[in-house]
């Protein structure tokens, strides 16, 4: 059987990528890693959302070619479900689409205000007013969800679909001094202590400092 495979951009700047790669990760999905050309006009066009369609990350699983990152998490949770992308009762499960559906599909000023750039680090970082919503909101997401589920992930002891899907806004959070009160610091902290957060990170230190003419977030 053909091994899997997963294309992704880049591991310091794509956060796309990163919750494609968990999710991926998460459900016990073998794959080879294999990366777009950055300097390739057309990959450029996409990331740069300039092209009709965005499809990185890409899985190609047992003759299954999938895309679009809340596209690969329900296949995931469906090969899958003993990984538990998706919590086992009903209305709790509807939360957690509901809350990652949210992320993939706004949030439009903090992904311009803060993209992510894991290997940078601001000790004092201005917001511009519009962003501020989009931080607030997501306060308002995470203390729901710790709140009511008990954390110490956002749906109770283990990771799930929504952990990946807002893994990026901890980095992002910690690259740009965002100031979180403990409780979601603390949650903060976990995602980024997460061994495959770890690992994802590591190799994202090894990439070129910058990449040169793109300026918006992917």
């Amino acid at each position: 059987m053909t091994r899997a495979t997963l294309t992704i951009s880049s591991k310091n700047y794509s956060s796309w990528s990163l919750r494609g790669w968990l999710l991926c990760r998460m459900a016990g999905i073998e794959f080879e890693e294999v990366p777009v050309n950055l300097d390739d006009p057309n990959v450029r066009r996409e990331l740069l959302l300039l092209s009709p369609s965005v499809l990185v990350p890409r899985l190609v699983h047992n003759g299954v070619t999938v895309w679009d990152t809340l596209a690969i998490a329900e296949y995931c949770a469906e090969i899958a479900p003993e990984a538990g992308l998706l919590p086992a009762d009903q209305a709790t499960r509807a939360h957690c689409r509901a809350v990652s559906g949210e992320m993939h599909s706004g949030f439009y000023n903090l992904r311009s205000a803060l993209p992510m750039n894991i290997k940078a680090r601001h000790e004092k970082f201005k917001v511009f007013t519009g962003a501020r919503p989009d931080i607030e909101r997501i306060r308002e997401i995470w203390s729901e969800c710790l709140g009511t589920y008990g954390g110490p992930w956002l749906f109770g002891a283990h990771p799930t679909l929504a952990d990946a899907m807002y893994a990026p806004v901890c980095s992002r959070f910690q690259t740009y001094a965002v100031d979180l009160d403990p409780k979601l610091a603390a949650y903060r902290d976990l995602v980024l202590s997460w061994p495959l957060f770890q690992e994802w990170a590591a190799d994202a230190s090894s990439e070129a400092d910058e990449i040169i003419e793109l300026e918006v977030e992917f």
